[in-house]
């Protein structure tokens, strides 16, 4: 049967860097997971098994590790750029290089009232994000946060909404609202300070969240969209995925008990998700 090669791309994933910044006492560390991936006129190598064009992934990883000690790693956009043009010139048939990192979060061990000059511990799950694609000519830069784990216990209500038969879901005006938050956003253009840009959005982001009477999770996703447009002039747009980590009120009253908005049940599946992207008028 005839076949053509569609779209394709090959590259190294989950490529884990540590990398530690030495002044005197005062260390920083910097932790992060690289994906590579290159784009281009590799049809060689798929229909004829030629791997004349085909830089190793091996390769790949082993450079990563080398341009760390010879470059900064942070802010992690300006390492992925450093990344691409490398790549760029080792391989004469990529088109196109995309960098993924994602940086783990570690905070310094308070001790004797002061942070510690080279101890750490673990930040939680929450991960700062960059994507990077760059060709011959353009480079373009995306960031962006996931597993952001936020909860307000109050200013959060959701009542109005269709009822039919199978509608069991009682209204409230007063409910816990729970989500763990992932959010992608573009820059139009370069920020002067990738460091400076991603505080900016991330900051307001959860200010919006901590501070907005929320009618629903989609109304509350726009108003932290608009915000981290405001924070940000060169974001072009950004894309939310919020789902909705129910807190059910628990049912005391068979012990002769009255719930007043007190005592819930987390639960993690299933969950509402609530998506949209907030683009700039």
């Amino acid at each position: 049967m005839p076949a053509r090669l569609g779209d394709n791309s090959y590259g190294k994933s989950r490529v884990r860097l540590f990398r530690v910044t030495r002044d005197g006492e005062r260390h920083d560390v910097s932790d992060l997971t690289v994906d590579v991936a290159f784009d281009g006129r590799f049809e060689a190598v798929h229909l004829e098994g030629d791997n004349a064009v085909c830089l190793p992934t091996d390769t790949m990883r082993n450079t990563v590790y080398a341009l760390a000690k010879q470059h900064p790693v942070e802010p992690v956009e300006g390492f992925a750029q450093t990344l691409i043009e490398h790549f760029l010139r080792a391989s004469s048939e990529a088109e196109q290089v995309r960098i993924r990192i994602a940086k783990h979060g570690w905070a310094r061990i308070a001790a004797g009232g002061e942070p510690h000059p080279h101890s750490f511990v673990r930040a939680s799950g929450e991960r700062r994000m960059a994507w990077v694609s760059g060709d011959r000519e353009t480079v373009r830069f995306e960031a962006g946060v996931e597993d952001v784990e936020v909860l307000k216990t109050t200013r959060s209500a959701f009542e109005g909404y269709i009822r039919d038969e199978y509608t069991t879901l009682p209204e409230t005006k007063d409910r816990i609202y729970a989500t763990v938050v992932s959010a992608r956003w573009g820059y139009e253009r370069e920020p002067v300070d990738f460091d400076a840009a991603f505080d900016a959005v991330r900051g307001a982001l959860l200010a919006t969240f901590a501070g907005h009477d929320s009618k629903s999770v989609q109304q509350t996703l726009f108003a932290m969209g608009s915000a981290a447009l405001d924070a940000v002039p060169e974001v072009s747009e950004i894309r939310l995925s919020l789902p909705n980590r129910h807190h059910l009120l628990f049912d005391i009253g068979r012990f002769g008990l009255e719930n007043q908005n007190e005592v819930f049940v987390p639960t993690s599946e299933p969950y509402g998700l609530i998506e949209a992207t907030v683009v700039r008028d």
